[in-house]
């Protein structure tokens, strides 16, 4: 009986051992990049979303997609590089919602730039000027041509319900098992659930392509697929390997050859007509023998008498 209940004891602990295993694997790899349904808050959820200033192409008017982060965001700035032309191709609006970063325990977590810049796409709502700024490493964007948001009442109230914005639909999500992390994306499926995701990880954004028919993969102008570029654990750009990338060949184009029996300055034949006839009737200038060159008749000179040497003797 004794050996019994231990060999069953270590039957409970080894099948609680493959469940609690199987489980972590199936929540690491699997549940935690899964969208989630809104069932609380909806409607306030989306009158937040109606009313933020977002920027957006325009070039598309199908599903909107929204957007919410900060420009610190590498998550962000990928998904706009590799995600934004495939929603383009299945016909969904990508709307961006920018916001600064509030400063953390005294210390400022954006920089005079940014808010600058997040003040003035909350009042122009520009494109353009969006793109230049994503397109811009951080460290070199000084906001030229922005006024300035630190000192102006009106822009430091904007960059303030930004904040405000970013916090309140935290607080709307939360309920709804939204984990915190930027960028939070929201979208409609086809049946019309509206979807979250705190998408930091590039593994959650199949599911958005999935309900809205996005394809995996975009060819680009030229016939050729666009890949994903390789970014690291720490989401920085993996540079190729070397040898990989193009040299820079010489240019190998040989001059023109010139054409026999051409006149410099008359126009080549087109393919398919017989050259011009010349001078001489003939149309082609080579099948007739070469000839030489007549030259100046020499002038000839009279022989002048010679003179016979006197031999008279006196």
């Amino acid at each position: 009986m004794r050996r019994f209940l231990v060999w069953t004891t270590l039957l409970i602990i080894v099948g609680l051992a493959l469940a609690g295993a199987g489980y972590w694997g199936w929540w690491n790899y699997f549940a935690r990049f899964q969208p989630v349904t809104v069932s609380q808050n909806q409607a306030e959820i989306q009158r937040l979303l109606d009313d933020a200033p977002w920027v957006s192409a325009g070039d598309v008017t199908g599903s909107p997609v929204y957007v919410v982060g900060h420009r610190d965001s590498d998550a962000l700035m990928r998904f706009q590089r590799e995600e934004g032309p495939k929603l383009r191709t299945a016909g969904a609006e990508m709307r961006v919602v920018m916001f600064a970063r509030p400063d953390l325990e005294g210390l400022a977590q954006s920089t005079a730039a940014e808010r600058a810049t997040v003040a003035e796409l909350w009042l122009t709502r520009d494109w353009t000027l969006y793109r230049r700024w994503t397109d811009t490493p951080v460290a070199n964007w000084t906001a030229p041509g922005l006024a300035p948001a630190d000192g102006d009442l009106t822009r430091t109230a904007i960059v303030a319900g930004g904040r405000d914005f970013a916090r309140r639909l935290g607080e709307l999500l939360e309920p709804n098992g939204v984990r915190e992390g930027y960028p939070v994306i929201l979208w409609r499926d086809r049946q019309g659930f509206l979807k979250a995701c705190a998408c930091t990880d590039a593994r959650s954004w199949a599911y958005i392509r999935d309900d809205l028919g996005a394809p995996d993969r975009v060819a680009t102008d030229g016939g050729q697929t666009a890949e994903a570029v390789p970014y690291d654990e720490g989401g920085t750009a993996v540079p190729p390997p070397a040898g990989t990338q193009a040299l820079p060949y010489p240019d190998l184009t040989a001059p023109p050859v010139p054409t026999p029996g051409r006149v410099e300055g008359q126009p080549l034949p087109q393919a398919g007509t017989a050259p011009a006839p010349n001078a001489s009737g003939s149309g082609n200038p080579s099948a007739r023998p070469a000839q030489r060159p007549t030259q100046a008749p020499r002038p000839r000179t009279t022989p002048q008498p010679q003179q016979q040497e006197d031999t008279t003797f006196f």
